[in-house]
Parts: structure tokens; sequence; C-alpha cells
């Protein structure tokens, strides 16, 4: 009998990635292709779909090519995808009525602003275990209603089809016969109740969104559809798991057990920690979420968002010039033992938890005349992991106990460096996987578990490998000196 394969599309903020898992839960093929960001005024971010569904499209026979595969042996496909970018299109034809708003997109700033003095934040604090920011989809579906012509009306006829990116790739991949969505992604949107787990009107009412537009919200795990139309691909694969992003790296980083956290690191970062069964409401600036369902049992999240990470080490490169490639930043800001008084806050597109200042903005402080450019590179490695320090002190303080670990996984996580100084600040170690494609590899459980090709959460567990652990070496003195000088530095931002 030839192998069975779960193709997992894990379609992120800047590129779009296929890889291929086998029975063992191996990756035995990736390929990536980056597509366009759409910066129409400062602080507006878009994508376009139909870009998104080419590059998708054109990995296919890239990927099965790598693994030297006939695309029958595909036994399903599991999604995972950038959460909170917005999306809406024709119902009947599929065309994009506009370019998706992305998730750091900050245009509904005012509309979020306008909702809170009406008092409405509590509600959704309540319902959704979400914070009224331009973050959410919910602020975002209603810009794309109200500035295109005629969008209202025909969205409330049903003749529209509002989804995040796991939408439009359902769609897109059954031939335009399915529109769903699954609980993860349906937490971030602020139109769902994380107990009923439905949209419910008292939601889209402040909002003004009409329900004929919104997708079917259906498990993480279970066949939603199949193929049809695809070029690469035979008609009739089981389109069989879905999660966002970050739900399908603490699925893929085995966080199986409350009190597990986890952190990626990849254009944002992005801190999760296993709850159980049951919402807990913060008091600490984090937000509640959903991190999977699976049969009839939901398990829940709380989470912290760092907007800007690897975003970070790109505007380095691209904004300033001052290093080539990505991976240059570790060997800069090595050439320095320590960046002194230098604090970068990376507030570029501002604040997330547990501070949500929406209006704050990056800042480089404590430069002096023998400071160069190996400080400000550490500097900014330093400001993703005091971030992130932030976060997860947040979390002991929900969760009411102290974090053993932190799983670590996302393209930065391969800088030692920022690895070494974040088990520092946090005076807890960070654990890397032998294979940090964590989020691809919850997809791929998901809808292996779905179609039966995997048995159960124990087979993830097994496969799931450290490949270094960093543990905390920093004394207690640099520490405190570290967070004050970080601490004041957030105040200015």
């Amino acid at each position: 009998m030839p192998e069975r394969f779960i193709l997992a599309v894990d379609q992120g903020t800047t590129s779009t990635r296929l890889l291929l898992v086998d029975e063992q839960l191996r990756l035995r093929a990736r390929r990536g292709r980056e597509f366009r960001q759409i910066f129409p005024r400062p602080g507006w971010v878009e994508h376009d779909l139909d870009e998104i569904w080419q590059t998708t499209l054109a990995l296919i026979p890239e990927v099965l090519a790598e693994a030297g595969i006939q695309p029958r042996q595909i036994a399903g496909i599991g999604i995972t995808n950038q959460r909170e970018t917005t999306g809406l299109w024709r119902r009947g034809d599929g065309k994009p009525l506009h370019h998706a708003i992305v998730w750091q997109c900050r245009r509904t700033a005012d509309t979020c602003a306008r909702l809170k003095q009406q008092g409405h934040e509590p509600l959704y604090r309540r319902r959704a275990g979400l914070v009224l920011d331009p973050y959410f989809s919910g602020t975002k579906l209603r810009w794309l209603l109200d500035h295109l012509d005629g969008a209202a009306l025909a969205a409330e006829r049903g003749e529209l089809c509002f989804g995040t990116i796991d939408s439009w790739l359902v769609y897109k991949l059954s031939g335009r016969q399915a529109h769903v969505t699954d609980v993860t992604n349906a937490s971030r949107t602020l139109l769902m109740d994380l107990e009923s787990l439905a949209f419910e009107p008292g939601l889209l009412e402040p909002l003004g969104i009409p329900a004929a537009c919104l997708p079917q919200i259906r498990s993480s795990s279970e066949v939603y559809a199949t193929t049809r139309g695809v070029a690469g691909l035979p008609d009739g694969i089981p389109i069989a798991g879905i999660a966002g992003d970050q739900q399908a790296a603490l699925f893929g980083q085995a966080c199986f057990q409350p009190g597990m956290a986890k952190c990626t690191y990849g254009t944002g970062a992005f801190v999760l920690i296993n709850l159980g069964q049951r919402p807990l409401a913060s008091q600490h600036g984090l937000l509640t979420t959903v991190a999977w369902r699976i049969g009839d049992q939901t398990t829940y999240a709380l989470e912290g968002s760092a907007f800007i990470a690897g975003a970070a080490v790109q505007w380095l490169r691209d904004g300033l010039r001052a290093i080539r490639s990505a991976p240059e930043i570790e060997g800069l800001a090595a050439s320095v033992d320590d960046c002194g008084e230098v604090c970068f806050v990376p507030a570029l597109a501002g604040l997330g938890a547990p501070h949500w200042r929406p209006e704050a903005r990056g800042i480089l402080v404590g430069l002096s005349r023998d400071s160069t450019l190996g400080h400000v590179a550490r500097a900014v490695l330093e400001g993703v992991a005091l971030q992130i320090h932030d976060i997860l002190r947040a979390m002991e303080a929900d969760a009411r106990q102290k974090l053993t670990e932190l799983r670590v996984d996302g393209g930065a996580s391969q800088n030692n460096l920022l690895m070494q100084f974040q088990a520092d600040v946090l005076d807890v170690a960070c654990v890397r996987p032998a294979d940090i494609e964590t989020t691809a590899l919850g997809a791929a459980c998901l809808a292996g578990l779905a179609v039966g090709m995997f048995p159960d959460l124990a087979a993830v567990q097994r496969a799931w490998r450290a490949d270094r652990r960093f543990a905390p070496a920093m004394g207690e003195a640099d520490r405190a000196r570290k967070l004050a000088i970080w601490a004041r530095a957030v105040e200015r931002a």
C-alpha cells in the first residue's frame, strides 16, 4: 500500500508555505513563496486574496515533486492561517470585493475608540474574550461594508461571504462549495461567544454586522468539504483540519496539558497557555481564546500578542538597511557583550498585550556617543524578548501559577542569542523543538486525526522532540536593571 500524506497549507502574513507530513508525523517536503505587502496609507496593510490563492496553487506541484509522490497519496488537507486578516468576496463567483485587510492594519482605530466611548468594551471582554482593538476582524469587516459601494446591502442579502484566510482557502479548494471557519479563527473576530461557540446577535449588533455574510463555525478537526476543480489535485481529497496559526502551533508543540505554554516568533510574537476546558477572563490585559475543538471537547487558552517581532528585524534590514539578510542580525548583535542603556521598544504597529496602546510608536532610547550598530541590533532583539516577558508575567498572574518552561518556535527561534536572552530575562528555560515547523505540524495533525491517519493525541506527543534547552544564566541584578530600563522606555513609547 503506498504511503499516505497530509498536505498542510501554512498561510502566513508574508508568505504561503505548503508542507507534506507522513504517517510518522515527519515533514517530508516544504515549499514556500512570498507575496506582496500592500500599504495604501501609513498604518494600513492589505493583501491580495487572489494572489494568496495563486501562490497556494503554484506550490502544489512543487511540494509533490520534492517529496516524489502522486497527488492521490494525499489523505487529507490541513489549513493554518494568519488569523484576523479579513476578506469579503461574492458568494456566487468568488470575486473579492477588495484587498484583504491584514491583522496589522490600524485603519479602524477610530471605530474602536468610538465603541469604547459608547461603553461596549466590557461586552466584548466578557463574551468574546477580546478587547476592542483594530487587530480583530469585526471592525475590519465593518470598514469594508461602509466603504465599498453596495456592500452593506449585498451582505444583508447573503450575496457576500466574509471570511478570514482559512475560509477563503476552503472556499477555493472546495470549488466554492463550502463557506466555513473553525472555532479558533471565529474566536478572533469579536463576533463569537466563547461559551456558545456561535456568532451571537448581541455581538453583531454594535458593529452592524449582518449574520447572512458569516461562515458556518465548525470544529478544528473534521471533514469540512472535499477538493473540487483544484489544479494539481484530484477531486475528493478531504479538507479536514483548520486552526489559526497560533493555536496550531500550541497543538503542534504538544501543549496538551493546562499550564503548558508556547511562544511563536514570526512577524509578530504570540504566547499561548493552555487553560483546559474552561475559559478564564483575564484581569491583566490578555485575551481569552479557543485553543481547539476536537469532537465535543473544547480547549481554551490565554493569549498575549506582540505585534512586532520578526518584523523588527525586517525593519532593520529594509528600512534602515543595517543588514542585508535577517540572519545577519545575530552576528551583529553578538559584536557587543551588552547593549548598555540602549533600549528599543518595537511598537511599530502599536503595543499589544498587556498594554493595548494602539497609539504607541517604536522608540530607540539610551544612545550615546559610543553606541554602535551592534548595540542597536542587540537592543532590537532584546526588545522582542522584553515584550514576551511582560506578556508571560501577566499570564502567570491570571493563571496564578509560575511557568516552568516555555516552548518556542517560529523563524526567529533559530536565533540563539535571542533565545538565550529570552530565557535570561524570564528566568525560565526556553525549549526549542527539533523541527520548528510546529504551526504546519499542528494543522497536519488536526487533519490527520479527522481522516484516521493519526490515532490520537498521544501520537503527536510522541513525535515532539526537543532540539535545545536554553537555561537562564543572567544574575538577578542584571535582570532588574534591564527590566527597569525597559519599563521607562515603554512609558515613553
